[in-house]
C-alpha cells in the first residue's frame, strides 16, 4: 500500500528513453510507480513496481492494474507513453507494420485506459496522458508518417474525448504531441539532420517531455489539451 497521501502513477513503454526519464520525474514528485514494457529490469526501488509485458496484449494491462493496485493501492496518473513508429511510403507499409502499429499506439492505449479510468473514477480524481506526435497536426514531406497519424491522432481525439466525458468527475486527460527527442530510437550519427527539422534547430530532450508531462500533471484546470512539444514543428516552416 502507499504511503498517506502518496499518489500513484503508471507509466508504459518505461524500460528506456522518454519513458524512464517520466519515472524518474514522477519518483521526484514523490509518486509511486508502476513501470511497463517488454524489457523492463526489476528496480531497487521499493516504490516502483516494473512488470513486464507487451502492452498490445490486454492480458498485460490487465497485470499491470492489478499489481498496482495490490502494491500501492491506488491508480492517480496514467501515461500512455509506450509507442511505435514506422516511416514508409505509404504503399509499402505490410500487415505487420500495420499490426505492430495499430497493437501498440492504439489496442495499448485502449485496454489500460479502461482499467486505469475505472480506478480513477471511483476515486474520484485522477490523470490520463498520451504521448503523441505533431506529425498529427503538421504533416511534413520530410517524413512518411500515415501510420502514426492514424495511430495517434486517433490518440489526440481520444483525448478530448474523454475529458470531456470525465470533466464532471474528476478525471482529466491531456496529451503531449513531440517533435523528434534524442532516444536510443535515433543513431547519433543522424542528430545533425534531426535538429535541423525543427525550427529551433536542435532536437527535443527527455527532459523537454518530461517537464510538459509534469506541467500538465499539476495544471488542474487544463484537461483535453494538445500540449505541442516540437522545437515549433507544429506552428510551421
Amino acid at each position: 500500500m502507499t504511503t498517506a497521501g502518496q499518489k500513484v502513477a503508471v507509466i508504459t513503454g518505461a524500460s528506456q528513453g522518454i519513458g524512464a526519464g517520466l519515472v524518474a520525474a514522477y519518483r521526484k514528485l514523490g509518486y509511486g510507480v508502476v513501470a511497463t514494457s517488454r524489457s523492463i529490469a526489476p528496480s531497487s526501488d521499493p516504490d516502483v513496481l516494473t512488470v513486464r509485458g507487451d502492452i498490445s496484449d490486454p492480458a498485460t494491462a490487465e497485470r499491470v492494474i492489478a499489481a498496482g493496485i495490490e502494491r500501492f493501492g491506488r491508480i492517480d496518473t496514467l501515461v500512455n507513453n509506450a509507442g511505435v513508429f514506422i516511416a514508409k511510403p505509404f504503399a509499402e507499409y505490410t500487415a505487420t507494420d500495420y499490426e505492430s502499429a495499430i497493437g501498440v499506439n492504439l489496442t495499448g492505449f485502449f485496454r489500460i485506459t479502461q482499467l486505469a479510468a475505472e480506478r480513477m473514477l471511483a476515486q474520484g480524481s485522477g490523470h490520463i496522458v498520451q504521448i503523441t506526435t505533431s506529425l498529427v497536426d503538421h504533416a511534413s514531406s520530410d517524413v512518411t508518417s500515415v501510420l502514426a497519424s492514424l495511430t495517434k491522432g486517433g490518440l489526440q481525439s481520444a483525448t478530448k474525448a474523454l475529458a470531456i466525458e470525465y470533466a464532471g468527475r474528476g478525471v482529466r486527460a491531456n496529451a503531449v504531441a513531440l517533435g523528434i527527442v534524442k532516444t536510443p530510437m535515433h543513431p547519433e550519427a543522424y542528430y545533425e539532420m534531426l535538429a535541423a527539422m525543427h525550427p529551433l534547430g536542435r532536437m527535443g530532450e527527455v527532459d523537454d517531455v518530461t517537464e510538459a508531462v509534469i506541467y500538465l500533471e499539476g495544471a488542474a484546470f487544463v484537461t483535453g489539451e494538445i500540449l505541442h512539444v516540437d522545437g515549433g514543428q507544429s506552428a510551421g516552416r
